[in-house]
């Protein structure tokens, strides 16, 4: 012999035969929560590329004011200073033009590189500024 367990449904009522008050679902409240969130989230990680990039756009301008200096510090440069820096850095920053400034002191030489900060921003062009970065050598 099979027992079955039937269970029958209330109509939404308790034990005592009160009517229960309605279940509240909260089904999709962290969907929507997430939603209203999501714009600040991309904002944040937006900004933290820009100065991720504001860094190696330094980086890239003092690696080329080194480069630069080194070259125009010989006695006899095999090339030419402001080539030697638009090779040390990265093609897409250079191709956007970078500004060379070269000074010689008594024995040395100076270089100083500025190029502009790219932008990953939406809106916010031309508002990072330069990155510039000097270097000096003893002429050699």
């Amino acid at each position: 012999m099979t027992v079955t367990a039937r269970v029958k449904h209330s109509g939404g009522r308790n034990t005592d035969g009160r009517r229960s008050a309605p279940r509240r679902t909260d089904r999709g409240q962290v969907a929507i929560e997430y939603l209203g969130f999501l714009p600040l989230l991309l904002l944040v990680a937006l900004l933290a590329i820009q100065v991720g990039l504001a860094a190696y756009t330094t980086a890239q301008a003092g690696t080329a004011a080194r480069a630069a200096a080194r070259t125009a510090s010989k006695d006899f440069p095999t090339g030419n200073a402001h080539t030697a820096a638009r090779d040390a850095m990265s093609k897409w920053l250079a191709e956007d033009g970078f500004s060379y400034d070269e000074s010689e002191g008594t024995g040395d030489v100076t270089v100083t590189i500025k190029i502009e900060v790219p932008n990953v921003v939406p809106g916010m062009k031309g508002k990072w500024g330069k990155a510039e970065r000097s270097s000096t050598m003893p002429r050699g």
